[in-house]
């Protein structure tokens, strides 16, 4: 781990989350999770501008990179848009079944938020130049084309057809704390901000796409708050019944093979490194955070102390 990803992440706005992932503390399962209205509150705190972002040196960077490692790095911008865009997509049903008026009021402002990240994407594509199309709807069609099979299941299967179901029965408790597991921890919490961490690592210690960099730490730190809820609600759930115990290991195990598929690109080769990073590497930052989310939801062993 970098110094500066250490600083980013040791920062008061970023601990302020509460993220589990974040806390050092969560390796013994000890964590003080905000509550509903205080994660409403830290949002409120931590608004932010996708219009105060100058590309200027964006550009210049991103049209001096060799064409090889335009096209590599497409494949986490790609994964990022459409993801931000999907799960914006999601939200509504998730937070219609929410069962308290807390829990609904923190899911909106998550839906702000997933449609300011698209929005941040967008920008990017737009003032840097990144690809040919000149409009959202065709920006997210033509950066498509760099995803891998695994993606769409994930996203447009497992995802989609947990918050259909939501959608038609809003009351389905279990069905929304496997569609919470599926989104806020993997997704979000194993995938977004495992890819987030080393992206903005690997421009950060290469000097590269400044705007972007402040851009994307945002984005992250908002995910991280996004996390802390799903922390929180998954923990209550499962120490309110063994059956959504039984939903979130569930989960986990049903999307653990598309989540892995995710993360590693279809131009892959064995022993290639990733922003920097190996395969194992990334793998190995995903499974700890996620492992320190477990322990204090009350689903893994903690540390002796």
């Amino acid at each position: 781990m970098s110094d500066s990803t250490t600083a980013r992440t040791d920062r008061d706005d970023f601990q302020a989350t509460r993220d589990p992932g974040l806390m050092h503390g969560a390796d013994s399962g000890k964590v003080n999770l905000l509550s509903y209205s205080e994660l409403y509150e830290l949002w409120e705190r931590q608004q932010w501008r996708t219009q105060d972002l100058d590309f200027t040196q964006d550009r210049i960077d991103w049209h001096g990179f060799p064409e090889e490692e335009r096209f590599q790095r497409m494949y986490g911008l790609s994964s990022f848009f459409i993801g931000e865009q999907r799960v914006a997509d999601e939200l509504g049903p998730m937070m219609r079944a929410a069962p308290t008026e807390e829990m609904r009021i923190f899911l909106c402002t998550q839906i702000a938020d997933e449609a300011r990240h698209v929005a941040f994407f967008n920008r990017f594509y737009d003032q840097v130049g990144v690809l040919e199309s000149d409009s959202l709807q065709g920006r997210l069609e033509e950066t498509s084309a760099h995803l891998n099979p695994q993606f769409h299941v994930l996203f447009d299967e497992l995802l989609k057809g947990k918050v259909d179901r939501l959608a038609r029965n809003p009351e389905d408790l279990e069905t929304l704390v496997e569609a919470i597991t599926l989104y806020h921890m993997i997704i979000e919490g194993m995938l977004a901000l495992t890819g987030q961490h080393f992206i903005i690592s690997y421009n950060e210690e290469n000097g590269t796409l400044p705007a972007f960099v402040e851009g994307f730490n945002n984005v992250a730190r908002d995910e991280h708050r996004h996390v802390a809820f799903g922390a929180r609600f998954l923990r209550e759930m499962a120490e309110a019944d063994s059956r959504y115990r039984e939903a979130i290991q569930r989960t986990l195990i049903e999307a653990g093979p598309a989540a892995d598929g995710v993360l590693t690109p279809p131009w892959y080769e064995e022993g290639m490194e990733l922003f920097g990073v190996s395969l194992e590497e990334t793998r190995a930052f995903a499974m700890k955070a996620l492992e320190r989310r477990l322990k204090v939801i009350g689903l893994a062993p903690v540390a002796s102390s």
